[in-house]
């Protein structure tokens, strides 16, 4: 829990990097990013939420003027989501200080331990790929 306090994750309306953004639009964004154009019904997957929730997730970002929505090309019901260049940006910005507060972190574990905090981090993601 110390952890969790420490890193911020509590915060739902602030990144762990500091960043006055939703945690869950923040990766939005980074998924964004990472592909380019995504069906609405793949990003909520990726993010683990509910329909709705992913609706208005993406009503927030398409009125902060970040992503566009348009009808999908194989499916009059499906919705493909991709970002504008304001959106480019802010994705930019994000990933930008995500790397500069992982850095940080990262130069104050001793040398010596880092690489076994990298890989002890990297199992964690991996076991937690599939919900309990």
């Amino acid at each position: 829990m110390r952890f969790v306090r420490n890193f911020g994750l509590h915060q739902p309306d602030r990144t762990p990097c500091g960043q006055p953004l939703p945690v869950s639009e923040a990766h939005a964004l980074a998924e964004l990013a990472r592909d380019g154009r995504l069906r609405q019904v793949e990003l909520g997957r990726r993010l683990r939420l509910q329909k709705s929730t992913v609706s208005r997730l993406v009503t927030n970002l398409t009125a902060r003027g970040w992503v566009r929505r348009s009808g999908a090309d194989d499916d009059g019901r499906g919705v493909t989501l991709e970002l504008t260049d304001a959106g480019v940006q802010a994705a930019a910005r994000q990933a930008e200080a995500r790397s500069d507060r992982f850095a940080a972190l990262l130069a104050r574990v001793p040398e010596d331990r880092r690489a076994t905090v990298v890989q002890a981090l990297q199992t964690l993601a991996e076991v937690t790929d599939e919900p309990l």
